[in-house]
């Protein structure tokens, strides 16, 4: 069990509105804005979505591109950038991947299909495989997105056929309305069912999140926090993704761990040199 812990920010998603959250961030410098104020504080991951001119949820590869050049201009910034491939902001799996030649360090694979409150979240056979694919060809490391528990299952499948490389990065998305609900019992259950030598992170949705992410820190897990995740930081308290990440920097040093600095999260998940 590992002391070192890895704080992913997830400022944006695609579900969110300034409506719901005015802090929330949605063109290209707010984005990267946010990202270098949490890595100021110790977030080592950006898990990043894009939006369009006019806050909608975006694949498209320009929006990524510009993202990326902000953070650069940052130049003492070294954040591990995780690009989106989720299924709401692109119809076909070839525009769900195509910022993937943006060479980012991580990005996000979901290895299953699953329901959101409105719709679907498709991910067949053949998406999962091109975008795994894609990302094998980048040198892009897949963070496995699980919000049910057959995509950790597929996930090893996969593995054993040759489309996924081992070590696995696992990403437990507990709370999303329609898929596991983010409870202590599934929580332990995903635990016990990760394989041995997988790193892993929780991602808590909901009034719970504190919670179980403290049980994950706990278990020897990473946590993400962010936006995307919670816009509340409290019961009718509105969140900033700051304050999400400086509330569970705390959690964690007050339980004796130590927070990963982007180097040490690289080493840690085995991203490329």
């Amino acid at each position: 069990m590992s002391d070192k812990v890895i704080i992913t920010i997830a400022p944006t998603g695609n579900v969110p509105t300034k409506e719901m959250n005015p802090h929330l961030p949605v063109t290209v410098q707010e984005i990267a804005d946010q990202i270098y104020e949490c890595w100021q504080e110790g977030a080592a991951v950006a898990h990043i979505h894009a939006r369009d001119k006019e806050g909608k949820p975006t694949s498209d590869v320009q929006v990524y591109r510009e993202i990326l050049a902000k953070l650069k201009e940052k130049s003492d910034c070294d954040i591990i950038t995780q690009l989106s491939t989720g299924g709401r902001a692109g119809n076909s799996y070839q525009e769900r991947g195509q910022m993937i030649c943006l060479k980012p360090e991580m990005a996000s694979l979901s290895t299953g299909s699953s329901n959101f409150p409105s719709k679907a979240n498709l991910n067949d056979p053949v998406t999962i495989e091109y975008l795994a694919g894609e990302m094998r060809k980048y040198g892009c490391k897949p963070e496995i997105e699980v919000f049910d528990t057959a995509m950790l299952a597929n996930a090893l499948q996969l593995v054993k056929k040759g489309v996924l490389d081992w070590p696995l990065q696992v990403n437990l998305v507990l709370g999303v309305p329609g898929s596991l609900p983010a409870s202590y019992k599934n929580l332990f259950f995903l635990y016990e069912s990760l394989p041995q030598g997988a790193t892993w992170t929780i991602s808590a949705i909901g009034k719970d999140h504190v919670s179980l992410s403290t049980m994950a820190l706990a278990l020897g897990g990473n946590v993400r926090v962010g936006m995307e995740d919670n816009i509340f930081y409290d019961k009718g308290v509105l969140a900033t993704n700051v304050e999400l990440v400086k509330r569970i920097k705390k959690i964690a040093l007050a339980m004796g761990k130590e927070i990963a600095t982007p180097q040490e999260a690289r080493e840690i998940l085995g991203l490329r040199k």
